[in-house]
């Protein structure tokens, strides 16, 4: 049986392309995950002091659940 070694060099550009595909993948998951926050810390603002309560929160945890 014989053996031989299949590997070779990536193509011109292709570590490049690959590389900025993850960082737009990467600012893409990053916009997300703040709008998300930004989006759950609204929802919070907008409950009553006793809604807040009633889930184990108060005015000044808000700001800390989206971080």
């Amino acid at each position: 049986m014989a053996a031989f070694e299949t590997t070779r060099p990536a193509p011109f550009g292709a570590i490049s392309i690959f590389r900025l595909v993850t960082v737009i993948g990467d600012t893409i998951a990053a916009l997300s995950a703040w709008n998300d926050a930004r989006v759950t810390r609204n929802a919070l603002g907008k409950l009553s002091d006793r809604e807040l309560d009633d889930i184990g929160l108060c005015r000044g945890d808000i700001e800390m659940i989206g971080r």
